[in-house]
């Protein structure tokens, strides 16, 4: 007997004595009646109440998806009504603006060999995922070579003097972020990123000026022959699903955040914790479209206001020329993330926004109806009537 009775009538059995006999009289003939295979349902709720102990709160979901493969993982993501942002599946905060380029601040030492011996005393975390071949479909032949451009301007201004397997990493992260969701769906939209915003840029060259400077022949022309390369479908295996890196020589706040995988050349790379690094989280589609890059413009340096530099920033934001950093709490510290521009696109003033917008109201006003002119000598104006038009 003790066999076909439900989870529900064995809790009962520990109650009280007086009631016991009278809930077994009961429910004795209904249990007998459905002791038949358990509900899908039934069987899946018992399933989750073991896995998460009741908790139904972070916890309890991070235990969920402890026995979840990626692909199941992208499955209950794509269904999940909750799921707005790649940060509650284990994004570092902040992640928006974590720079590929420049030179961050330490967070150890105050000199370049102090983080190196960090950086090197850092194990990697053993969680080298694969990337899958980019799938390289342009629109058009003059997106063809924007896209060629780009990479290769991402590989030459980050890696010109890197050894080949350094140069290959390089272009799989920019690689890697066109298929992330968390980025622009193409080549010179990740490489450009930030460079027309206050916020900063992804890459330090887009707005430090170095594109006023003509590329080395021959090294530019190393940088294309690995940029074709890797449009043509070659993955750099020794990074994988990378999204992430920097030098060896600095050892920025958001390295702690990510899991390493290796280090290159002078370049370490990391990819994103959780989900966000598994394979098949690098799902958006290549546009096959590519952006028009104002070179010219971009070309101009643009000066970078430090965040600590409390006064300077908030005067910048006071006069409409920068925007305030963010400030995200991880690991217990509070860290600022992005940068105040002087330069590129200038933030409008309140009064110019006021302008901007009265502007709008003015064209989208209805036209005043036309004045009535009088017939022209000799014709007659006769009254219309309408036939079979539907009543409203």
């Amino acid at each position: 007997m003790a066999q076909i009775i439900p989870t529900s009538l064995r809790r009962m059995m520990r109650w009280p004595g007086a009631i016991v006999p009278v809930a077994l009289a009961l429910m004795l003939p209904i249990t007998l009646a459905v002791a038949t295979a358990r509900p899908d349902v039934d069987r899946q709720a018992q399933a989750v109440r073991l896995a998460t102990g009741g908790d139904l709160g972070p916890d309890g979901f991070f235990a969920i998806r402890a026995d979840m493969d990626p692909s199941q993982l992208a499955l209950a993501i794509r269904h999940d009504p909750r799921y707005r942002q790649a940060a509650l599946y284990g994004l570092t905060p902040g992640w928006e603006t974590l720079s590929l380029g420049g030179k961050p601040t330490l967070d150890f030492g105050q000199s370049g060999l102090e983080a190196q011996r960090i950086n090197a005393a850092t194990p990697s975390s053993g969680l080298l995922r694969p990337a899958r071949p980019f799938v390289f479909r342009p629109a058009s032949e003059a997106d063809r070579r924007r896209a060629l451009r780009c990479l290769t301007q991402g590989i030459y201004y980050e890696a010109a003097l890197e050894p080949t397997e350094g140069q290959e990493a390089v272009a799989q992260v920019i690689l890697n972020r066109v298929r992330d969701l968390n980025y622009p769906n193409s080549i010179c939209g990740v490489v450009f990123e930030g460079a027309d915003r206050t916020t900063g840029c992804q890459f330090s060259f887009t707005c430090m000026g170095a594109l006023a400077q003509a590329p080395v022949g021959w090294a530019w022309k190393r940088s294309q022959t690995v940029a074709e390369r890797m449009l043509a479908g070659h993955v750099a295996t020794k990074v994988g699903t990378a999204t992430h890196y920097h030098a060896d020589y600095v050892h920025p706040w958001w390295a702690t955040t990510l899991n390493k995988l290796t280090q290159i050349g002078a370049h370490i790379f990391y990819r994103w914790k959780g989900l966000s690094g598994e394979t098949a989280a690098f799902r958006q589609a290549y546009s096959g479209r590519e952006p028009v890059i104002d070179e010219a413009r971009l070309s101009r340096p643009r000066l970078q206001i430090a965040a600590t530099d409390e006064a300077a920033v908030a005067d910048a934001v006071a006069n409409g020329e920068g925007m305030a950093p963010r400030t995200v709490v991880i690991d217990g510290q509070t860290r600022v993330v992005g940068v105040v521009s002087l330069g590129g696109r200038r933030q409008a003033t309140p009064e110019e926004i006021a302008a901007i917008n009265e502007r709008l109201a003015e064209y989208e006003r209805p036209a005043a109806p036309a004045p009535a002119t009088p017939p022209p000598a000799g014709v007659t104006v006769m009254p219309v009537e309408e036939v079979g038009r539907p009543a409203r």
